[in-house]
């Protein structure tokens, strides 16, 4: 049997007056808590920002009290602004390129894995392509996607502009093995989201990028020897052209502790399940790719070629 309890009056009030220095003491506290929560800078490619980014820093703004502002800009402005610490942690899907004065300095942390996703127009028959033909499209050996199994017309192919961007670096390396290899482009785009806008309304044209970017986009992305750029087909290694997806910083930042603070917790199980939801392979939850990779800088190392 439960006892009732009556409150008096003097209870009633004694309890209104702690809610209110509760109230008055939480309010003195939070800006206090706000002040002292730094500010981090975070540029880089949009892949990388599509991927995981945006979710992981609003979960550690709610943890912590930090704020990430983030920017884009690209995968070279994601290593290059953090090496000169204009910026405090950089996004970045390609590694350092190793000599070049403007990107030394920095330690590249990989956190993810993405792929690099064949993509054309929704309307395009096509499903699927080899990469022998995928080389052949670029190097304009392929011109019509008759050749392909689809209609009669001309291919247009959309590529990035330079040869150090992300997706443009990536496919030299994995396609060509020539960082210096020369696309028969149609059309040339600034970054990565020109392009896939583009794409949506050129039935003709087909491009390459990052997975992570190209499922946000209402494109069609083709089978590449007959696999599509799944979760699963990335994580098993059964996807053939898959890349780290890093996250930049230096330590002679001001800021490094704080930093460090934000790559721990993207590394913490949290930090993964959050990737993870996002559809992305979390670094460390592909440990065959890590070991593939490791194999690959160390041959490539050993015969001064790419790195």
């Amino acid at each position: 049997m439960f006892r009732s309890v009556r409150f008096t009056g003097e209870d009633l009030n004694m309890k209104h007056i702690l809610k209110v220095m509760i109230g008055v003491v939480l309010l003195v506290m939070q800006p206090t808590f706000a002040a002292d929560a730094p500010t981090l800078h975070w540029v880089g490619c949009g892949i990388s920002k599509k991927a995981y980014m945006g979710e992981l820093a609003k979960a550690y703004e709610k943890r912590t009290g930090v704020k990430i502002d983030i920017q884009g800009g690209g995968a070279t402005r994601g290593i290059r602004d953090v090496a000169s610490v204009t910026a405090d942690i950089g996004g970045s899907c390609r590694n350092r390129i190793w000599g070049d004065a403007e990107e030394q300095g920095v330690t590249m942390v990989p956190v993810a894995w993405d792929a690099l996703a064949v993509i054309v127009h929704q309307d395009n028959p096509v499903e699927d392509i080899t990469l022998e033909d995928l080389r052949k499209v670029y190097l304009g050996e392929i011109r019509n996607w008759k050749e392909l199994g689809g209609p009669d017309r001309p291919i247009l192919l959309y590529a990035r502009d330079g040869k150090i961007s992300g997706v443009g670096r990536t496919i030299r390396k994995l396609l060509f093995a020539d960082y210096d290899q020369e696309f028969a482009a149609s059309e040339i785009f600034p970054s990565t989201g020109p392009l896939e806008k583009k794409l949506l309304s050129e039935p003709a044209a087909i491009a390459m990028t990052g997975i992570s970017s190209a499922r946000k986009r209402d494109v069609k992305i083709l089978k590449l020897e007959g696999k599509y750029p799944t979760y699963e087909n990335v994580k098993n290694g059964d996807y053939l052209l898959y890349r780290p997806l890093y996250l930049v910083y230096n330590e002679n930042n001001p800021n490094v502790d704080a930093i460090k603070g934000f790559i721990k917790f993207a590394d913490s199980e949290e930090g993964q399940e959050i990737i993870r939801a996002n559809g992305t392979v979390p670094y460390l939850e592909a440990m065959n790719l890590m070991g593939r990779k490791l194999a690959e800088t160390k041959s490539a190392r050993r015969e001064g070629g790419l790195h």
